[in-house]
């Protein structure tokens, strides 16, 4: 078996993840859980297979750094793939992406999320633990201003993850390392490229968060990402990126750019045999901004179990929510092609060595969500309806 006949397994078997090493048997990620098949992989295969993906021209730079991020579309899956020196050998990681592009409805969330792409400007802070679909929610946020609005949209992600065709608004996607040399020169550029939406695939260092959050202050709608477990864990760990001295400053300019934080993991369901998303939502009213400025940042728990009438939502709430809906999108029962609504991209390359207003409210929605229309062959049409998104967005 070759890489690809890998992914098609793995594709078949509705894995999220595929991890390759010298010496073990494939292992797949299936709603979570780690198990897997086959016979040990020789480190000659693997060695072959990563040359090939990363290229003579690049090789010498991975020889350098022992890893290597990139994005190839493999059986019509688009992957997010980093390959690693271990000490058996060259692993692969790799990460199937969705084959559909990724919409509120398509992903299971509250169809009321939707109301946080109408503001004009604002951080949106989604987080949560590795894997659990944050990239999805950004796309899927991206996508409904997309098919909403016409917005000058840049994107800046390591690597890009989902490619998006241009409907109503103005879409640039930059992929660190093939574009730009790093996040903190993608986002300085994007202030003199006059973007009214701007998506950073996460915030990993302070000089990025120093950055975003300047951007989110400009007159910007930022969306980012950031590893936590929770909404107030969220605000504490950007806040305490930074030194001591300049805290209260940034706890201060954080408070007054927040738009949102979601945080979610991900529920699986048997009776749909798929996991979606389980969120906790975080608006930023005036007691929230309050213990954001004197970073008490243990006292939001209580704001969000007392401030459902303000739109936010713990996890035991939402779960409740999910428990009464009743309309679902499965993947799979619907017919679509490839690559859905995506749009292909050049393929990635290994980098070069490198060089030195108001706020809207989430409340529970019975909003139903649209259906296949039989005329397109069995293809989602997700293009606006007087019907469904005009109606919320007025």
């Amino acid at each position: 078996m070759n890489l690809e006949d890998f992914i098609a397994t793995a594709k078949q078997q509705r894995a999220s993840d595929l991890h390759l090493e010298p010496g073990l048997p494939p292992a797949l990620r299936v709603r979570g859980a780690l198990r897997t098949l086959g016979e040990p992989i020789p480190a000659k295969a693997l060695y072959e297979w990563a040359h090939e993906i990363i290229g003579e021209a690049q090789w010498q730079h991975f020889l350098e750094r022992r890893s290597a991020d990139l994005s190839r579309t493999l059986q019509g899956v688009r992957c997010r793939i980093n390959i690693m020196q271990t000490a058996r050998g060259i692993g692969f990681a790799i990460r199937l992406l969705s084959t559909f592009q990724a919409t509120i409805e398509k992903l299971n969330l509250h169809p009321d999320l939707k109301q946080l792409v109408t503001r004009d400007n604002g951080l949106i802070l989604v987080c949560g633990p590795t894997g659990c679909g944050k990239s999805s929610t950004l796309a899927a946020l991206i996508q409904e201003i997309n098919l909403t609005e016409a917005r000058h949209i840049v994107t800046i992600e390591s690597p890009i993850e989902y490619a998006f065709r241009p409907r109503r608004a103005y879409i640039r996607q930059r992929e660190v390392g093939r574009d730009t040399p790093s996040f903190e020169q993608a986002l300085l550029d994007a202030l003199r490229e006059d973007p009214d939406v701007l998506m950073v695939g996460e915030m990993r260092d302070p000089e990025t968060m120093r950055l975003t959050l300047s951007a989110s202050e400009t007159g910007h709608l930022v969306m980012t990402t950031v590893h936590s477990s929770s909404c107030a864990e969220a605000l504490q760990r950007v806040v305490g990126a930074f030194p001591s001295e300049i805290q209260n400053s940034v706890a201060a300019q954080l408070a007054d750019c927040l738009a949102v934080v979601i945080a979610q993991r991900l529920r699986f369901r048997p009776d749909l045999n798929v996991r979606v998303p389980e969120c906790e939502i975080l608006m930023p009213t005036n007691p929230v901004k309050a213990h954001i400025r004197n970073r008490d940042f243990f006292r939001i728990t209580s704001v969000l179990e007392t401030s459902a009438e303000h739109g936010m939502w713990t996890f035991p709430r939402y779960s409740q929510w999910l428990d009464k809906r009743t309309q679902w999108f499965v993947p799979g029962q619907i017919p679509e092609s490839p690559d859905g609504e995506m749009e292909d991209l050049p393929e990635t390359a290994m980098p070069p060595p490198s060089v030195a207003p108001t706020k809207p409210a989430l409340h529970e929605s019975k909003q139903k969500m649209p259906a296949a229309n039989p005329a397109s062959g069995g293809r989602i049409e997700i293009e606006p309806t007087e019907s469904g998104f005009g109606k919320i967005l007025k």
